[in-house]
């Protein structure tokens, strides 16, 4: 990394190149909350997947959106979003995702200045090719995106005020919704028959990604109808098109009805809905991390995966686990008999969500 130092008054316009899956896409807040910090006066434009729209809709970190939705081995969206950053005229280019392409696009786009983990072999298409950290894989991947925005903190140079050797604020993971989109979400659930003076619970029984994270139908199932008959919760099943089917086993296993909106409504709808949701238990999926940056009340079954790095980054979420010696595999399907996930009882889910719904209420 080049150790001369950047004028941040010279950086007008930023672009950012952000994550692709819903997940990681939120992990990245706290580090653009950051990068809005230390250039309050740029221009700050992320670059990223169409999906980022519904969940930045509010954000005032960010000023605006490049859409960017690449397919495998095609070029010619390569050379448009090439073409798309050097109309910007970007003075900064920062990259939270690892790809080689990343850095191509910048370095193509003439970025003057490109910052970036030295990844998948890009070191000489970056200003600033970061290490990576000696840590990563025992401290949250939040941490990981917030490494590259105080990297160049670090860098910059004749700013009033600014104290290098001081450390940051503590991360800021959250995320807004206007009373206009709450309320319209819930008419959109009592016109599903869902009354007004219940508490709102939503279950999201899928996983696009792997079906090794899924927990299985029937336990989901149970939970629910535990909840409705113990606690008399309004209950929601979410998810994208994909997850239509599980969403519909679960329902289909269930004693008491449930509202399936899985596929039915939009991403920023469903989002809307998590913002006024008493209760979010979910498998490791990008709504875990969506409902927790809303600041709603999240549980999180895990199984293949390891919540040490990419669990919702939140006061307010807790997780299940009952790690096997094989856990976590990281497998997308489970080559044995899923004992992680089956390891899981619908009860200890059941007596979890209840502590954690009360938690919800006291604050």
């Amino acid at each position: 990394m080049r150790e001369h130092g950047i004028q941040s008054s010279d950086i007008k316009r930023v672009v950012v190149r952000g994550v692709n899956w819903v997940g990681d896409m939120v992990m990245t807040v706290p580090a653009l909350r950051e990068l809005r910090r230390i250039l309050p006066g740029a221009h700050i434009t992320l670059a990223t997947r169409a999906s980022a729209e519904a969940i930045f809709a509010e954000a005032d970190f960010i000023d605006d959106l490049i859409i960017y939705e690449r397919r495998p081995r095609d070029m010619h969206l390569v050379v448009r979003q090439i073409r798309a950053w050097r109309t910007r005229r970007f003075d900064l280019a920062v990259l939270f995702q690892n790809a080689f392409e990343a850095a191509l696009i910048a370095a193509a786009a003439r970025v003057p200045l490109r910052f970036g983990y030295a990844t998948d072999n890009r070191r000489l298409l970056l200003t600033h090719a970061l290490p990576i950290p000696t840590w990563r894989g025992e401290r949250h991947e939040v941490f990981y995106y917030l490494n590259i925005v105080h990297q160049l903190e670090r860098l910059l140079v004749n700013r009033p005020g600014m104290d290098v050797s001081a450390e940051p604020p503590g991360p800021r993971f959250d995320l807004g919704v206007s009373a206009e989109r709450q309320h319209a979400a819930r008419t959109l659930l009592q016109s599903r028959g869902l009354q007004a003076d219940r508490p709102l619970v939503v279950l999201c029984p899928g996983s696009i990604n792997s079906r090794a994270k899924r927990w299985p139908a029937d336990r989901f199932a149970m939970l629910a109808d535990q909840l409705i008959e113990d606690v008399g919760v309004n209950l929601a099943l979410i998810g994208a098109p994909e997850e239509l089917e599980v969403a519909r086993e679960v329902a289909a296993k269930m004693n008491h009805g449930a509202v399936i909106l899985t596929g039915g409504i939009s991403f920023a709808q469903t989002i809307a809905v998590l913002s006024i949701a008493d209760l979010l238990i979910t498998n490791d999926t990008g709504p875990a991390h969506i409902a927790a940056a809303l600041g709603r009340p999240t549980l999180v079954i895990f199984g293949p995966t390891d919540p040490t790095t990419t669990r919702p980054f939140s006061s307010l979420a807790e997780i299940v686990r009952r790690p096997p010696p094989c856990a976590p595999c990281m497998l997308r399907d489970c080559p044995i008999d899923h004992r992680c996930m089956t390891a899981i009882t619908p009860m200890e889910v059941f007596t979890q969500a209840l502590a954690l719904m009360q938690m919800g209420v006291a604050r």
